[in-house]
């Protein structure tokens, strides 16, 4: 099982953990966050939410085209593991969320 710390505005939101790759995700909420929501598809009042694909939320934040094979060839990452591509570029995506993994 892979996680990754996720931060909104330079905060520790919560946590993405990729229980079986590229079937089963899970994005817990802080216990102490209580700030602004990561997504609006992911209220704070819900705290915990479960997916049967990588979270459309994160995926969104991928690069695409040219930055995508770029990166996908410098870092020998593979195009369908999108858990390793988002914390890739987990620093420095556009917006207030980023993200790093927990090793």
């Amino acid at each position: 099982m892979r996680r990754a710390k996720v931060f909104l505005n330079d905060v520790e939101a919560g946590v993405l953990e990729e229980r079986i790759p590229g079937k089963e995700y899970v994005f817990r909420y802080n216990d102490s966050y209580h700030g602004d929501p990561v997504s609006l598809t992911m209220p704070v009042e819900q705290r915990e939410f479960t997916f049967d694909r990588f979270p459309p939320f994160f995926e969104g934040l991928l690069p695409e085209g040219i930055m995508l094979d770029g990166m996908l060839r410098q870092l020998k990452i593979d195009r369908d593991d999108l858990f390793s591509q988002l914390v890739a570029v987990g620093k420095d995506m556009v917006g207030a969320v980023t993200v790093e993994e927990i090793l």
